[in-house]
């Protein structure tokens, strides 16, 4: 299996030397490393320019800051259009540990062996900095995830996951298309892997594993929402709430109103703040994702 290691990164130069540190440090190496530059304003498009890869390697720098969800679009698209056989996506803070994509790789294989199918992905288990569980980036199993437990594997079925190491199939882009550009950001990543588990479920393989040096080691909680990362939650608010109405998913929408209420019951955020997120649930009653094929392979 052929995969191409996917980065999107916006002013974060420091961080991503890390990313391709552990990339090139890999025991099964990536065929292809696509960055994404997000209209960086540091020093990242000058580094990206002078830096020497150890693998073949596409640098793109888009126009403008389209954010995580754009940036994964753009860079599934060219994985793709190489003629690759899967996508590796991270951001740009993610150091993979040296034995992360052989494991998905090889995890990706005995589970076609085993359940008769190639899942749609494979997802790493992603630590903190420390090595905790980063609680940020912990995947849904489905319904019947112990499955391949009891089949005598050392995986278990995925309904979603973080793009903070996922190895993507081909066949599956090729079924659902590509990441929803215009989610922007957050949840974007929960988005595409549900729409990707339609098609066939996901595994979730401990034995890859990456690290994500997130400045604290915390979850989305709406009780922390101020002037300064507002923005970010409405994207999150307005992108479940669509996804839970293209899913036809209620129950989507309803662990989201009661996250809500529990994290913002007690908390001191203000309410003009807590108007705002409400504003965006409704947005996303009439939002739609985009959802574009790639084009067809060079």
């Amino acid at each position: 299996m052929r995969a191409a290691a996917v980065i999107v990164t916006y002013n974060r130069r420091e961080l991503l030397e890390q990313t391709l540190a552990g990339i090139e440090a890999q025991t099964t190496p990536p065929a292809h490393v696509v960055i994404i530059d997000n209209a960086s304003t540091d020093a990242t498009e000058e580094y990206l320019a002078q830096r020497e890869f150890a693998f073949p390697t596409t640098v793109t720098r888009l126009p403008e800051n389209t954010g995580g969800a754009g940036g994964f679009a753009a860079g599934t698209a060219a994985a793709y259009e190489l003629g690759l056989d899967a996508m590796w996506l991270m951001d740009d803070d993610t150091v993979p540990q040296p034995e992360a994509l052989e494991e998905l790789v090889n995890g990706l294989e005995r589970a076609s062996d085993l359940l008769g199918y190639l899942p749609s992905f494979a997802c790493s288990l992603v630590l903190w900095k420390d090595g905790t569980l980063c609680e940020m980036n912990t995947p849904e199993p489905t319904w019947d995830f112990a499955r391949p437990i009891a089949l005598g594997a050392d995986f278990t079925l995925m309904k979603s996951c973080s793009f903070v190491s996922v190895l993507v199939t081909r066949e599956a882009v090729h079924a659902v298309g590509l990441p929803s550009a215009n989610f922007f950001i957050w949840y974007d990543d929960a988005e595409y892997t549900q729409r990707l588990s339609k098609y066939r479920p996901g595994i979730f393989l401990p034995s890859s594993k990456v690290n994500h040096l997130l400045p604290q080691n915390r979850g989305v909680n709406f009780g922390d929402v101020n002037d300064g990362n507002i923005w970010k939650f409405e994207y999150g608010v307005r992108n479940q709430i669509a996804s839970a109405r293209v899913f036809r998913s209620p129950t989507l929408a309803a662990s989201l109103a009661e996250n809500m209420v529990k994290q913002l019951t007690h908390s001191k955020v203000p309410w003009r703040l807590r108007i705002r997120l409400a504003k965006a649930a409704v947005k996303g009653i009439t939002f739609r994702p985009q959802i574009e094929q790639p084009k067809t392979v060079r």
